[in-house]
């Protein structure tokens, strides 16, 4: 992805239809699909890229599908995906493997700046390294963000503006009248990337470890090296850290070791579950992570991302041409048929994997009558009800 070199300055002098804060697979896609339509689109992250992310790194069938609609089809394995065939759990020294219908797995790195290439290809102006924050709205016609880096603030405006920034984000610490609220007893997550890993944790197997302390998942990615993810327990990275707290947990599961894990490069993450409400204010949209997040399972994650990203963008063409408070409402009920209501199932799974011989039990029955796994993968790996009808 050749780098923008989009200003400060140029972004606060120019009229803006939309300005997207979050470069993730929500505000990519979103930003590409505004800007392929015409609409003036400016998008924020507060990164530089290419750059990484805590994640399982891996697409579902459900999140293929949304790119397929959007016209992406080709874009994972373009950029190397690995194709996914089994999904290996093991609790308690008990293993099961299950087939997967589909998927893939691609480091957010590789994935995101694609995407963000794909946006900038379709019109959309990029300003990485920027910290953004929404001010609260004082003109019915546009809304103003506050644009941070090296140097003075700048401010820029837009007729609509999508936060799509993430778990932890803090756009919105001005608009007062919305709240992220982390859910009690929210595990945190964890991550890192191992260059090499052991042998055993072969390419196209989604592996996972469940114990007390969380959960841990590790895939092969596009360049070879193992991609780890973790929900963990917080008391049990507040005392071991997040390296030996992953480890604790691949041993208690009977997953060899992974030797190299204690030097890696772990980031973490806020509480994961979480929600955020109201979902919308006036010419604002929230999106992504940012609008609200469960513990997510086999590439649920990227799908609802993806799927608001693309949901999203027709009602922010509406906006553009004209604001009207009912677009709020509309918003706030797409996003629960959707995406709510898909994180449902993620919800209960996360309860059944805090408790180790129940998940163990229900894993292993599933390991004696694949059939009855199928329901719930194919599931996870179907799109939403007329998304089709939701992409540009």
């Amino acid at each position: 992805m050749t780098p923008a070199t989009l200003s400060l300055d140029v972004a606060r002098g120019s009229s803006w239809d939309a300005i997207i804060l979050g470069a993730g697979p929500a505000g990519s896609l979103a930003a590409r699909q505004l800007a392929r339509e015409g609409a003036r689109t400016l998008l924020v992250d507060k990164r530089a890229f290419p750059r990484d992310k805590v994640c399982g790194a891996c697409l579902n069938g459900r999140a293929l599908s949304v790119l397929q609609s959007a016209g992406l089809g080709t874009l994972a394995a373009r950029h190397g995906a690995i194709a996914l065939g089994s999904f290996e759990v093991r609790v308690r020294h008990r293993a099961t493997r299950l087939t997967l219908p589909a998927g893939v797995a691609l480091s957010r790195a590789r994935f995101d700046s694609a995407l963000v290439a794909e946006a900038i290809d379709a019109g959309a102006a990029f300003l990485p390294g920027v910290t953004a924050s929404v001010l609260p709205s004082a003109d019915d016609e546009v809304r103003r963000v506050l644009l941070t880096s090296i140097g003075p603030a700048a401010e820029a405006q837009a007729r609509v503006v999508l936060v799509a920034a993430g778990l932890s984000n803090h756009c919105l610490a001005r608009e007062t009248a919305i709240r992220n609220d982390v859910a009690d007893r929210s595990r945190i997550g964890a991550g890192c990337t191992v260059p090499d890993g052991p042998e055993c944790y072969a390419a196209g197997t989604i592996h996972m470890a469940v114990s007390r302390a969380g959960y841990v998942g590790l895939v092969r990615v596009e360049d070879g090296s193992l991609n780890v993810a973790a929900a963990l327990e917080p008391a049990i990275v507040k005392s071991l850290g997040a390296a030996d707290a992953a480890a604790a947990v691949l041993a208690e599961a009977g997953f060899p070791p992974v030797p190299s894990i204690g030097r890696a490069t772990w980031r973490g993450t806020a509480g994961l579950t979480r929600r955020t409400h109201p979902i919308a204010a006036s010419r604002l949209f929230v999106l992504g992570d940012a609008a609200g997040y469960v513990e997510p399972f086999t590439g649920e994650g990227i799908a609802w991302a993806l799927a608001a990203g693309a949901a999203v963008a027709p009602l922010e063409l509406r906006a553009c041409e004209r604001w009207e408070p009912a677009l709020e409402r509309q918003w706030a009920e797409l996003y629960r048929q959707r995406i709510a209501r898909r994180q449902l199932l993620c919800k209960a799974l996360a309860l059944v994997l805090r408790h180790p011989s129940v998940a163990g039990a229900a894993f292993a029955m599933l390991g004696r009558m694949p059939g009855l796994a199928e329901p719930f993968l194919r599931r996870l790996n179907t799109p939403s009800v007329a998304l089709e009808a939701s992409t540009l």
